[in-house]
């Protein structure tokens, strides 16, 4: 299906002349949508009153995109078609099966690839290894003054024992998300955690002295409980993060090009080795290679939509996109002839198949995709 055949498929949707084998057809390419500040979920309400509010969503997203750099490509008015018509196809009807069809990206023989969930493995003082995904629920283990639980939603907690007189005696414990995976844990100050895929946090079972010290690999967004007098810290290689109480994600991919530290709310501090910076909430710091704090003021919900279900893309490029899609979904991704130096943009889900995301991408008409097992050639 080309960009402009679906583009006229939409509008017949849009206006109820589409038939049963269109309807089938337009299922074929759906994906998920976000509303503004508001997730979908099946128990929204009136599905006539969120159809309204889509398209009134659909209109302002496609009329607001920015207009600075006609050479870049966004994802086309079709795709945001493709993200709106989804909700409301999931609202009449539940199943949220995506079937690996279309005439674009190639067949997937062994089965849709299906995206990332709840999936870590904590690593205890000892050694050894449990893995969350499997573990119960209740008391997982007992060390280091602390006790830790596995909740009913899923997520880990640690709670400090009553030791009485006698000062707790902290160890360290470390919880590691796959490829594929993310996870939510309570540290014992009460300070929340999610990592996303393929990251990994080192920390106490129970914060003792005058700081409480975390060590991060990938990516997490952290909701610091407040401690004046014991001030958080995130070592991220060689940088330092140091807060009160605030919230802010850490992106520090190792085989990304720079770390990005964005602040939601409260302040922290920024140092690393001759350079520091202090941060307001709206505000993105970026270190690159050369070690300087570059700040911009941003919008956060590109930082912390994974947190939140979805991929914003905002001006990036394949091989960026093609990196997170990598990590969510644990597919390996190669190159074929040369690839246009296009710029993207839009709103996708992540909880549905990765032939969803691929097939938004296609609709631009810039980039093909092949799907093979657990690998994606992407091709121009």
């Amino acid at each position: 299906m080309t960009q402009q055949e679906f583009i006229d498929l939409y509008e017949r949707f849009a206006s109820g002349n589409c038939t049963p084998e269109e309807l089938k057809l337009l299922e074929e390419y759906r994906d998920g949508f976000q509303l503004k500040d508001l997730p979908w979920n099946a128990g929204m309400g009136d599905r006539e009153e969120i159809k309204n509010e889509i398209l009134k969503n659909l209109n302002e997203r496609i009329t607001s995109r920015p207009k600075k750099n006609f050479k870049k490509y966004w994802i086309a008015a079709a795709a945001i078609a493709v993200f709106a018509f989804s909700t409301i196809w999931m609202i009449e009807r539940k199943d949220q099966t995506l079937t690996d069809t279309s005439n674009k990206v190639s067949l997937n023989k062994k089965g849709p690839v299906l995206p990332g969930f709840n999936k870590a493995t904590l690593t205890l003082a000892d050694g050894s290894n449990i893995d969350l995904n499997d573990s119960k629920k209740g008391v997982l283990s007992k060390q280091g003054g602390a006790s830790v639980g596995k909740l009913n939603d899923g997520k880990i907690a640690y709670h400090v024992k009553d030791a009485g007189e006698k000062a707790p005696v902290a160890s360290y414990n470390t919880i590691t998300t796959p490829r594929g995976g993310q996870y939510q844990v309570v540290l014992s100050d009460g300070t929340s955690v999610w990592l996303n895929a393929a990251s990994s946090l080192k920390f106490p079972t129970v914060f003792t002295g005058n700081e409480r010290n975390v060590e991060l690999t990938g990516e997490a967004y952290f909701e610091v409980a407040k401690n004046k007098k014991m001030p958080f810290k995130v070592a991220v290689n060689k940088m330092n993060i140091e807060v009160l109480g605030t919230h802010f994600n850490v992106n520090a991919y190792a085989d990304d090009d720079a770390i990005k530290t964005t602040l939601l709310e409260g302040s922290v501090k920024l140092s690393i080795a001759g350079s520091q910076a202090m941060l307001k909430p709206g505000q993105q710091a970026t270190l690159g290679q050369q070690q300087k704090f570059n700040i911009q003021t941003i919008n956060t919900e590109e930082a912390i939509a994974w947190k939140k279900g979805y991929f914003i893309f905002d001006n990036e490029n394949i091989q960026t996109i093609m990196k997170k899609i990598s990590r969510w979904y644990d597919v390996e991704v190669v190159y074929k002839g040369k690839i246009d130096e296009r710029d993207f943009g839009g709103t996708v889900s992540r909880f549905d198949s990765v032939t969803g995301v691929l097939r938004s991408l296609e609709l631009t008409g810039t980039v093909h995709f092949k799907l093979e097992g657990r690998r994606i050639t992407v091709m121009p």
